[in-house]
């Protein structure tokens, strides 16, 4: 069943019609091997070839589904963001006295704070993602997801954090230019491993839509049109003057950790700044349930960029009713055409590794339901 006689294009390029945002739910011989490496039982080198085991096998289930992009499922990480900031220059692990609060639950307590000056060096990201491309081989893109700058930042003032960040860097200005840096100089490492296709993980857009939530990460004494210029500054010069063949995308969401949320509101107040002139070629965008608003925020977007639907949840198992998604994605089209739409879920299935409340084969087929509806709507 077509929802358009509208000409629809083939896509060569990232983002593809069914998509998926990243991270996956960590195999038992993954969970497993982190146990035993925490306990001291196996050591870093046993416990990457567990990983290196475990990141083919999904590489070849994504190629076999038919993904055109693909991910390591963010198998070597703890979080889909802190993770990524420990391996900067200038940036330590901490344990502050809370974790992130969602709904209903309250996350592990772990943090990013500064210890020095912010640099990028080295990273071991690089080698994870090496080992990536290797695997994927010719003919599929091999996607490298990251927590974006702005995500940086609002983690290195969350709390107590922002005690280092005033030792540091009296002067602000000076940290927003050595974020920026230390992402642009990172992105093109990426690039020169053979990178084309780069997400930006990035929260802190979600949290601007719940001031309740945002007051919590930012505190009271930010103002909330200030956050947004700064936060699409930090984005915005952390990914200019790339290489022309590397596709930046975005994707924003309102916090997913154990099948939990973290904030609530459409994206009205946030639309004309992030849609409008953050400087991506897509967005991935959570739209799965009425937390998220409607799609007339959908007129903001600029130029051709595209939308990527965020329609199908991954944090519950149960499949939605095709029709109604269906339907869903003929209303987003009545304000960006279906040509510049695809579809996805909302986030990815373990954003942290304890992973959403679904099993491995409940995630496979939300998956090929995706599928499914893609290729009844743009073939």
């Amino acid at each position: 069943m077509s929802i358009t006689t509208e000409k629809i294009t083939k896509r060569t390029t990232a983002p593809f019609r069914y998509d998926i945002v990243g991270s996956f739910l960590r195999p038992q011989a993954i969970k497993k091997a982190r146990e035993g490496f925490a306990k001291g039982e196996i050591t870093q080198a046993e416990l990457t070839g567990i990983e290196d085991e475990e990141i083919r096998k999904l590489v070849a289930k994504q190629k076999e589904l038919g993904l055109k992009s693909v991910t390591d499922g963010e198998f070597r990480r703890s979080y889909w963001h802190l993770d990524f900031f420990w391996g900067f220059d200038g940036i330590e692990h901490t344990i502050p006295e809370h974790g992130y609060f969602f709904h209903g639950e309250e996350t592990r307590a772990d943090s990013a704070r500064l210890s020095g000056k912010l640099r990028f060096t080295d990273h071991p990201f690089l080698a994870h993602y090496r080992f990536l491309k290797e695997a994927v081989g010719e003919g599929t893109l091999a996607r490298q997801t990251i927590p974006s700058p702005a995500q940086l930042f609002a983690e290195l003032v969350r709390g107590e954090n922002e005690k280092a960040v005033d030792e540091y860097y009296p002067n602000r200005e000076e940290l927003f230019e050595d974020i920026s840096k230390a992402y642009h100089d990172i992105i093109l490492a990426f690039y020169n491993l053979g990178c084309r296709n780069l997400q930006l993980d990035d929260c802190t857009w979600g949290m601007l839509c719940d001031r309740d939530f945002w007051s919590l990460m930012a505190g009271e004494g930010y103002d909330v049109e200030e956050l947004k210029e700064l936060y699409l500054r930090l984005n915005n010069e952390a990914i200019k003057d790339l290489p022309s063949d590397l596709t930046v995308t975005t994707h924003v969401c309102r916090g997913n950790y154990h099948s939990t949320w973290a904030s609530s509101g459409g994206y009205d107040s946030v639309a004309e700044p992030l849609l409008g002139r953050e400087n991506v070629s897509a967005y991935y965008l959570e739209y799965d349930t009425d937390r998220a608003g409607d799609f007339t925020p959908l007129k903001e977007v600029s130029g051709e960029k595209l939308v990527v639907l965020g329609l199908i949840s991954s944090k519950t198992g149960t499949l939605e009713d095709k029709k109604q998604i269906i339907a869903r994605i003929n209303e987003a089209a009545r304000y960006i055409p279906l040509d510049r739409l695809a579809l996805s879920p909302q986030c990815g299935f373990a954003s942290t590794e304890e992973g959403n409340i679904l099993t491995e084969d409940e995630q496979w087929k939300k998956l090929l339901f995706i599928k499914e509806i893609a290729e009844e709507i743009w073939g």
